[in-house]
């Protein structure tokens, strides 16, 4: 509370050392010499070269962090395990007319990594089908009940996309009756892989590739650039069909990659800083429909890709058929392209209202009585009816609100079983212990990402289950301390403006390993203040010479964060990041806030 005294120095950023949610304001640690080396060797500001470095980017890197092509950075596919076997097994399959069949998850990175190979046969004269399992009734990756239905449509070869890493019994059951399998993943996987054909994952054991932080979507393309390679070794291009080139299919690998929230860091960069070039020409129907639907303007971005496309991708998956994202995305036709993304778009519509219920529900049965621990290292909460197509949606959303691990789980007491979903704090492997869950016996299945995981658990393990996370995450959450806000700017509301937004794009595409910058405003004064329909908080910030920046706090309205914006009062420091705001043409920046810190308030 106020005391009066002289503000003490902290060693934090503007010397928050607790904000009104409960972070500390850092500056973005960075190496003071190579942040000068980028200003002398690139030209760049002191700021954007403090940015630069501050991402870990040294000197001699620069270059390519800032301008990356695929020539500087695609790995070699045979750095990869099992993918030369893997293209031979499909090169051979493509020569001889054998019946494949893909198999691919339900999400974005499954339907995006479907659409490539697809397309890729499709240009060599092949039509592959493909199999999409239904989320409620088969569930999460092969299945042995899968694996029969395609072989005895007539398939000798599956190719999963996206999955299979971790189905051993799907897969065993494959080789009993006949069904060759060459996997495709990019999931946490054990020592020893599965009997299938091949296995390709950068996350395999063992594999020399470096390139864990793809997500399948990625690790497809480069599955096609090797069948590149090995249909050339066999002469099958020719002038009347050469080699494909690749890049046209990249906006398809930027969907996956943004939408799988992967780690934005070299090729991966790359894939992403090219694909959403590419897909800002809209040359995919189903990638154009869906955009026009969703009323998205202007080049495409990370935005466009994780928030307009990618929901609706999903929601096919989520609620509706499993198999409309992956046939969206490898149509041609321009009508069914139209139709296809306006039934995902009313679906989108439908998961919605589904996930503000099971998050208005889940939030009241955590905050009943004694129900959530403050000091609980993690959150796991199970609601019964919970739809499992949203699960995964609202523990992001209690992620963002309790700033902990969350896994949500649907119960079915019908069949006995929760499927669950998990979202993870930064520097907390969700995913691994999920994984290690499984291997004690807890679940029925159960794997993932560092920062996101999937389960399906018998209801009435959930209590050890629950005693078993807090377990194995306290240590790893004290590890990681009270959360930060990372700060990479101090600026006034005048110097807030578009040219300091153009000048930071430099470092497009942002997410994971490349974080979006953040700039924070000192002792601005909150007015205009505007309660929004959804919870958000429209307010105009006004600094110390009158110069305002427009800003907007997204579904704050009932947090601590958003009454103290909505109550007006004295000065505020607020951190955030800039926007473009072109409505009606004029080309100016607002504030999307991330936090906020009351400078007369000393948190302990």
């Amino acid at each position: 509370m106020a005391d009066g005294h002289a503000p003490v120095d902290t060693g934090c950023f503007l010397d928050v050392s607790r904000s009104i949610s409960g972070r500390a304001w850092r500056e973005r640690p960075g190496d003071a010499a190579v942040a000068r080396s980028h200003q002398q060797v690139h030209g760049l500001s002191e700021p954007l070269a403090r940015a630069l470095a501050s991402r870990g980017v040294g000197v001699d890197h620069a270059e390519h962090y800032l301008r990356p092509t695929l020539k500087a950075l695609f790995p070699d596919p045979s750095s990869f395990t099992d993918m030369d076997r893997a293209a031979e097994i499909l090169i051979d399959a493509l020569e001889r007319g054998r019946p494949t069949m893909v198999f691919a998850d339900y999400d974005v990175d499954g339907a995006t990594s479907a659409a490539q190979l697809v397309r890729w046969f499709r240009y060599m004269g092949v039509e592959l089908p493909i199999y999409i399992p239904d989320r409620l009734t088969e569930g999460y990756g092969p299945s042995p009940a899968a694996f029969k239905t395609i072989r005895d449509g007539g398939a000798e070869l599956v190719v999963t996309l996206d999955c299979g890493a971790a189905a051993y019994d799907a897969i065993a059951s494959a080789a009993v009756i006949g069904l060759e399998v060459v996997v495709i993943d990019h999931h946490l996987m054990r020592e020893d892989p599965p009997a299938a054909a091949a296995v390709v994952n950068p996350n395999r054991p063992g594999c020399q590739s470096g390139q864990g932080v793809l997500a399948a979507a990625g690790v497809t393309f480069v599955l096609l650039a090797a069948l590149n390679r090995e249909a050339r070794k066999r002469g099958l291009f020719t002038d009347e069909r050469p080699q494909p080139d690749l890049r046209q299919w990249l906006d398809l690998v930027a969907m996956g990659e943004v939408c799988d929230v992967t780690q934005l860091v070299g090729f991966n960069r790359a894939l992403t800083t090219l694909g959403l070039r590419t897909m800002s020409s809209w040359g995919n129907p189903g990638l154009k429909a869906l955009f026009e639907v969703g009323k998205g303007s202007g080049p495409a971005s990370v935005f466009h890709a994780g928030f307009i496309l990618g929901p609706r991708i999903n929601a096919g998956g989520r609620i509706g058929r499993s198999d409309l994202g992956a046939r969206l995305l490898s149509t041609d036709d321009p009508e069914e392209a139209r139709a296809l993304a306006e039934e995902l778009d009313g679906l989108n519509t439908e998961r919605k209202a589904v996930e503000a219920a099971v998050v208005e529900e889940a939030a009241a049965l955590l905050e009943r009585g004694s129900n959530f621990d403050p000091d609980a290292p993690v959150i796991v909460v199970a609601g019964e009816g919970w739809h499992p197509g949203v699960i995964g949606i609202v523990a992001g959303r209690l992620r963002e609100r309790y700033r902990k691990p969350v896994v949500v789980i649907g119960v079915d007491r019908a069949a006995n079983v929760g499927k669950g979903s998990g979202r993870s704090q930064p520097g907390v492997n969700l995913g691994a212990a999920i994984q290690a869950a499984f291997e004690a016996g807890l679940l029925m299945a159960g794997g993932g990402h560092a920062m996101a995981a999937g389960l399906s658990i018998r209801p009435d393990s959930i209590p050890e289950f629950r005693a078993f996370l807090e377990e194995r995450l306290a240590g790893e959450m004290e590890a990681v301390g009270v959360e930060g806000v990372d700060i990479d700017a101090l600026v006034q509301p005048r110097a807030a403006n578009r040219a300091l937004w153009s000048e930071f794009q430099q470092l497009a595409p942002f997410g994971p390993g490349n974080p979006e910058p953040m700039f924070a405003l000192a002792g601005v004064r909150p007015e205009r203040m505007m309660a929004m329909k959804g919870g958000h908080v429209r307010v105009d910030l006004v600094g110390p010479s009158g110069d305002r920046i427009k800003a907007i706090s997204w579904r704050s309205a009932e947090t601590p964060l958003g009454e103290r914006l909505l109550s007006g009062g004295g000065a505020l420091h607020v951190a955030g990041r800039l926007k473009p705001d072109d409505y009606m043409g004029r080309e100016g920046v607002q504030l999307e806030i991330e936090d906020v810190a009351d400078p007369r308030m000393r948190m302990t």
